[in-house]
């Protein structure tokens, strides 16, 4: 299993695209890999046949042996035997292989194990009928057998009622209370089963996860929210849709903005680096698109000197490629700033955990009618709210501030950024 990301520890089998036999040559694809990030295609860079696969659908840990390519009818056993790489899907039979001897000695050694939980088992109803002389039980009137089959099933004969001659306790008695536990538990279990489905982690989201808690917990994030008038940006985005026919959304002027304002204020486009801040010279945006599975983030790189037409088509081919899981992986790396917008879902407003290793992220929120007084008149303004999410390690207040001023006057003037 190749490593086909920076981040990647282990690769899911989707779906194989070559079977065992086949005659593969370079460049074909063999398979289809789920990462952490996307899945990617499994390229063969070798000339042969396909003569094993070790996981039809499943995890494989990189560098665990995935498949052997060889010629035809090779003996492909001693070479995984061989291996140093080799994994646990090797045959069992095969001699000379250490995981193997290990796999038989622990197989030799289970009937001693078994013996001895099995004299244990026996032993245990005779330690729990010992304690039935205490004083307190020694009044309660059961039979040898009702005592043998409560010690098993752990009931407490305190709590059953005999039926026996004089309240004795009997066979029927304890083997009632035992049908009627049972019985109880198994209805819990069927109604819990009921209540929750459980679906197994794919790589992306374990990775989201993964990395979400990291950037949480080890970058000391704040948060700054601004009101943007929309007014004369959404005038100039029907004039530019309606005269060129192109369809340019308000997060292409989003992301127009941050770099115009990222070039004026690099320290928002930098980098903790453990022992060092770096500041990054080229301005690259990533941009949140949703999928099924969670988030993934494609990057725009240098956005500040892309035009609004480029950026529109840009974002529109990776959020497609994102969303059939086409990304590839030089798609998904660079980034030094990030935008997350979920003003189309309705959100006014949101934070954002800032996606490593940016030091920052704009959470964009839905564009709304609002009444505000201007010269002593009432008057209905557009207001976007956007919220930046700040590591203080990189990020001071006065310096996000001072980027959200400059952000707020290139959209509140948009001429200003498209000359």
């Amino acid at each position: 299993m190749p490593r086909l990301s920076d981040t990647m520890e282990e690769g899911n089998i989707v779906a194989w695209l070559k079977k065992v036999g086949d005659k593969v040559s370079p460049g074909d694809i063999l398979a289809e890999v789920e990462t952490d990030k996307a899945t990617m295609e499994l390229e063969s860079f070798q000339e042969g046949y396909l003569l094993y696969i070790s996981v039809e659908k499943g995890p494989v840990p990189v560098n665990e042996i995935l498949a052997v390519i060889g010629e035809k009818n090779e003996d492909y056993k001693a070479a995984i035997a061989s291996s140093s790489n080799g994994n646990q899907t090797t045959p069992a039979t095969e001699p000379g292989n250490k995981t193997n001897t290990a796999a038989e000695n622990k197989k030799q050694e289970e009937p001693a194990e078994v013996k001895e939980t099995t004299i244990s088992e026996k032993a245990e109803p005779v330690k729990e009928t010992e304690t039935q002389t205490t004083a307190s039980e020694s009044r309660i009137k059961s039979s040898p057998l009702a005592k043998t089959i409560a010690a098993d099933a752990g009931i407490d004969l305190k709590s059953v009622k005999g039926t026996g001659d004089g309240g004795r306790i009997v066979k029927r008695d304890v083997e009632g209370m035992v049908s009627a536990s049972q019985g109880k538990s198994a209805k819990s279990d069927a109604k819990a089963e009921g209540q929750f489905t459980d679906t197994p982690l794919s790589q992306i989201r374990k990775t989201i996860a993964k990395r979400l808690v990291e950037s949480k917990f080890s970058a000391p994030h704040f948060y700054l929210t601004m009101k943007i008038n929309m007014d004369k940006t959404s005038e100039a985005r029907k004039l530019i849709n309606d005269q060129s026919g192109l369809k340019i959304s308000f997060n292409d002027f989003v992301l127009k903005a941050c770099a115009h304002a990222l070039r004026l204020h690099p320290a928002v486009n930098s980098s903790w680096m453990g022992d060092r801040i770096r500041t990054n010279n080229q301005i690259n945006i990533g941009v949140a698109v949703a999928v099924d599975e969670g988030l993934l983030v494609p990057v725009l790189t240098a956005v500040d000197q892309m035009k609004l037409s480029e950026i529109s088509n840009q974002v529109n081919v990776l959020a497609e490629k994102a969303r059939q899981k086409k990304l590839q992986l030089p798609e998904m790396q660079g980034n030094t700033f990030t935008v997350s917008n979920l003003g189309m879902f309705g959100i006014d407003e949101f934070t954002a955990i800032i996606n490593p290793p940016d030091s920052a992220i704009m959470a964009v929120g839905t564009i709304s009618d609002e009444l505000s007084m201007v010269d002593g008149e009432l008057i209905s303004s557009k207001i976007m709210k956007i919220t930046l999410s700040c590591d203080h390690r990189v990020i001071d207040g006065a310096t996000g501030a001072k980027f959200l001023q400059t952000f707020k006057q290139l959209m509140e003037n948009p001429v200003s950024m498209l000359v």
